[in-house]
């Protein structure tokens, strides 16, 4: 059984406060989904097959009851981690409501992800189960599994959605009826039953250490969030939410499963970004609500043939994930007719702070919002003293939403006894208490609202035989937010190549998306007298080299 780590004392604080609500989405969803039953849960659009799913919230809850007992019949017990790479199909948002009805943890990881990591993620979460698509983008996912599994001891079952034999996701709990098959169905269900205490989901996120952090989040801590944004949006049961981003990240978890189903509401899900698709389902569906990174809102609002399409229904788009440019929200707000909400926060906090829709253009345009109500944040110095007003420092934040713990890493969770959790990012906070992060303190780039890991990334690189020091730095892009750069100094004797670079990151299964899009090949790097490197240089460097371009 994974444990929360957060101390009885705040966990009170936030019962207290009526910020926890004590739900999980499964109450939620005994609320409104009697009134919901034929309406549209869920909509999807699997660009491997080219199948277009339509569920209804009756099907939905009958199909998730089938998989929870699925699941329970392969000894999934409470508290078992049950693993799944999707895109963003509807098997996804089933299997979240399963392993609510028996207790388990869901553990959604990135499509991008490869043996290298996959093999930490799961040995690290002791998974007894991983479901994955048979194929993805022309990647064999079933095979991968297949080749990491041994080295994998816990893991006992692996499925393919569109698999075959022993490992077809569709034989195993889609076509045989468990409900039929499992005496005392119901029962079991209830027992089995998620508490909004218990640790609901185990999402990793990339950190400065070189691999993985696992953050645990409750339902109470989910919901504390959800149900604010909710509020702050104006958003209801008639609503139509659509979802690009990987429901593998928070934001799609969030705000694009458990918000809408909370709600009963609509959701429209995209599996792979293409912004004449995105757009096209946004005028046929209705959509008034998404959220989603910077090059997301980027892509809709540059692309050309905007105008040809009638997505007037679309009323607030919230951004975040990436540094957002100023520039971009006002474009924004003016051609796509919509609320551009540029928001901040992390996989540990959530939606931390956001702007409002009835705030000034200045704050909309220039600032990442004020905190969503029950959280806090401050600014502090290198000692720890609270700065004032727009005074640039460390982040801090804390609040109801905040995760519980990282995965067998209690060392790691940086949180003092107030609850201030130290974020890792700089920012300054104005009079009327609206934030500007300004850069981040830890050694992460931001790719298209994709965290890279860059400790990982450079000692990776540190194991071919040319390269003698490696650092891998950030460059600001319009689209994407950060490119990443690699500087490095070759063994003598040595050349290194940026398609050498990539072929070697290939070969050692790194996820691409994680790879650097420049090389650049140096005498020396720029270093302390002690020997450290001094990547802040190195940043200058790629800035007037990307400008040079």
């Amino acid at each position: 059984m994974i444990e929360s780590q957060l101390s009885p004392q705040l966990a009170q604080k936030f019962r207290t406060s009526g910020h926890w609500h004590n739900k999980t989405l499964l109450d939620f969803l005994d609320e409104v989904a009697p009134s919901r039953l034929d309406k549209v849960a869920v909509t999807d659009l699997n660009s491997m097959t080219g199948q277009a799913t339509t569920l209804s919230y009756r099907q939905l809850l009958r199909l998730s009851k089938r998989i929870a007992l699925g699941l329970a019949a392969l000894g999934v017990q409470r508290g078992d981690v049950v693993s799944y790479q999707l895109p963003n199909w509807w098997q996804f948002v089933a299997l979240h409501l399963a392993c609510l009805r028996i207790g388990a943890v869901t553990n959604p990881l990135m499509p991008i992800f490869r043996h290298h990591e996959l093999t930490f993620m799961l040995g690290l979460a002791e998974s007894k189960v991983m479901i994955v698509p048979r194929e993805f983008r022309g990647f064999d996912h079933a095979a991968m599994l297949r080749e990491i599994q041994p080295a994998l001891p816990q893991l006992k079952h692996i499925f393919a959605i569109g698999g075959e034999g022993d490992m077809s996701f569709e034989k195993h709990f889609i076509e045989r009826r468990w409900e039929q098959e499992t005496p005392d169905a119901d029962q079991v269900l209830a027992e089995r039953r998620m508490r909004p205490d218990e640790v609901l989901q185990l999402l990793y996120t990339s950190g400065t250490t070189g691999e993985p952090k696992g953050a645990l989040h409750t339902s109470n801590t989910h919901f504390a969030n959800i149900v604010e944004t909710v509020k702050r949006c104006g958003l209801n049961s008639e609503h139509v939410v659509f979802m690009p981003s990987p429901m593998a990240h928070q934001t799609g978890f969030l705000m694009g499963m458990e918000m809408p189903l909370m709600l009963g509401a609509k959701l429209v899900l995209q599996d792979i970004w293409d912004t004449q698709v995105a757009l096209t389902r946004m005028q046929d569906e209705g959509v008034t609500f998404m959220m989603a990174a910077t090059p997301f809102l980027a892509d809709l609002t540059d692309h050309p043939d905007l105008p040809r399409y009638d997505i007037s229904t679309l009323d607030v788009f919230i951004s975040a994930g990436a540094p957002i440019p100023r520039a971009l929200v006002q474009s924004a707000t003016e051609r796509l007719k919509a609320h551009i909400v540029s928001a901040w926060g992390m996989t540990e906090n959530l939606l931390v702070t956001g702007t409002r829709l009835a705030d000034a253009p200045d704050k909309v345009f220039g600032t990442d919002g004020v905190p969503v109500p029950g959280m806090e944040i401050r600014v502090v110095d290198a000692a720890g003293q609270v700065l004032g007003v727009d005074q640039e420092g460390d982040l801090q934040a804390r609040g109801p939403s905040h995760f519980v713990g990282y995965l067998k890493r209690p060392e790691r969770y940086d949180m003092d006894e107030q609850g201030w959790f130290k974020t890792g990012d700089v920012a300054r906070i104005d009079a009327d208490g609206y934030v500007r992060i300004t850069g981040r303190s830890k050694d992460i780039i931001i790719r298209g609202g994709e965290n890279v890991p860059v400790v990982e990334v450079e000692q990776m690189l540190y194991r071919h035989p040319a390269i003698q020091k490696v650092a891998v730095v950030g460059v600001p892009d319009a689209r994407l937010g950060e490119r990443a750069v690699a500087y490095v100094t070759l063994r003598p004797g040595h050349s290194f190549t940026l398609e050498q670079m990539k072929h070697f990151l290939d070969e050692q299964h790194m996820t691409k998306q994680y790879w650097p899009e420049t090389l650049i090949v140096l005498d020396e790097l720029p270093h302390t007298p002690t020997g450290k490197i001094q990547k802040f240089r190195l940043r200058e460097m790629a800035r007037e080299q990307s400008k040079a371009n």
